[in-house]
């Protein structure tokens, strides 16, 4: 089974129009954009006006949204023109419920519009309903996400990946005054989906809140790019000149589909030697109320032959500075090592049998087929029948799998 996959490559970030130059770059048709456009009912407020530019002496696309009546000003961040149309959420979703687009294209807009308003909201304490959109509402702003969100379907993608995305620095100015980079509304973004981030040196706005709001909401997952047969390229222009060629680089191309689910895990490991057993349990037990899905301790031989343990953390990305503080605050250790690691996984299901009037729950996991490939009932459900009838924990394990399979017959 195969899947066809968007890969976002963001070297020097991402903005809604270098969205829109990609996508058109690698083949999605103008004029098949300005028609799904048309739709909004923003009459002849805007025009696209694709151009091919040199960044760095590398050739790519770069696409003006010329807004009507307003000259198109020298942005001072990627994608931010600085006009005074405004608009609320409601109103921006009824523009977009109202166009002819196709569901997914439809759906796609109102989740990331929906995603950038729980930020803006978030950060200025209201609810996203009443966020008053500046740059991020005007017109332009607009034609980017709902243009990014049709392009992405007519390519016909079934997965759409980013890669880690660059920090940037400095300052900008906003509706707001002068702002520090990243801009609140994007931190709050990068903070919802635990996005991996770096330093490219740059000292300028390289993601806006636009292009943050599209990755954080459609992409799932940043990181290295995928394993996949490349059929389709696309660059896509921003309009600074920078000291790497300001190209957001669009992958289109197919893969073959794992027949389970994927993500990727944090795996954190120390050792101790100088540590009563008791507080070993402890850091457990908290570890698990932080949300590690897996503490684990493996018996080692350390310097100087001193018996001492594996102290082993598997947790989700987004979980790893909260169980690193575990580890320090309840152990000796003076460091930790860490690593990414992708994960292969089953889907997970809860269904529940009755074992003489008491609920037993049962764990069930199966592939994207269905097909099942593992049931095991939920030990403590187990264990409160086998004390309160004096029974045998595995006898009355065995006649939960049996009742749940005669209930499958």
């Amino acid at each position: 089974m195969s899947s066809r996959i968007a890969y976002f490559d963001c070297p020097t970030g991402i903005a809604g129009d270098m969205c829109l130059g990609a996508l058109l770059d690698a083949g999605v048709p103008l004029e098949y954009l300005e028609q799904q456009l048309g739709g909004l009912g923003l009459g002849g407020a805007f025009r696209l006006r694709p151009e091919r530019v040199q960044r760095q002496g590398q050739d790519g696309l770069k696409l003006h949204v010329e807004l009507a009546g307003v000259a198109e000003e020298p942005p001072t961040v990627e994608g931010h023109h600085h006009h005074h149309d405004t608009r609320h959420l409601p109103e921006i979703e009824t523009l977009i419920q109202g166009a002819n687009l196709s569901q997914r294209a439809r759906d796609w807009s109102l989740q990331v519009f929906r995603r950038l308003a729980d930020a803006e909201g978030s950060v200025h304490g209201i609810s996203p309903d009443r966020v008053h959109f500046h740059e991020v509402g005007a017109v332009d702003a607009i034609v980017d996400i709902v243009g990014t969100c049709v392009g992405l379907d007519w390519l016909g993608v079934d997965r759409i990946l980013c890669s880690a995305l660059p920090s940037g620095g400095g300052t900008v100015k906003a509706a707001h005054g002068q702002l520090p980079v990243p801009v609140p509304a994007v931190l709050k973004l990068f903070q919802m989906r635990g996005v991996m981030l770096y330093d490219n040196g740059i000292r300028r706005e390289l993601v806006t809140p636009t292009g943050a709001a599209l990755m954080v909401t459609l992409a799932e997952s940043f990181g290295q790019a995928p394993a996949m047969q490349l059929q389709q390229t696309g660059l896509g222009a921003g309009t600074q000149d920078l000291a790497i060629p300001n190209l957001l680089r669009l992958w289109v191309g197919e893969t073959e589909e794992s027949p389970w689910g994927s993500d990727r895990v944090c795996v954190l490991q120390t050792q101790l030697d100088d540590i009563p057993p008791q507080a070993i349990g402890y850091t457990c037990d908290r570890l698990f109320e932080m949300g590690a899905l897996d503490v684990f301790t493996q018996g080692i031989q350390m310097k100087k032959s001193r018996p001492g343990i594996l102290l082993t953390v598997i947790c989700p990305p987004e979980k790893q500075r909260t169980c690193e503080t575990v580890i320090f605050q309840e152990t000796t250790t003076l460091g930790i090592r860490q690593t990414l690691q992708p994960r292969s996984l089953l889907k997970r299901h809860i269904e529940t049998v009755e074992l003489d009037g008491q609920p037993v729950r049962l764990k069930i996991a199966s592939d994207a087929t269905g097909a099942r490939f593992n049931v095991q009932p939920e030990y403590e459900d187990i264990a409160a029948i086998a004390r309160q009838q004096k029974r045998p924990w595995y006898q009355v394990h065995q006649q939960a799998l049996q009742t749940w399979h005669n209930h499958q017959a």
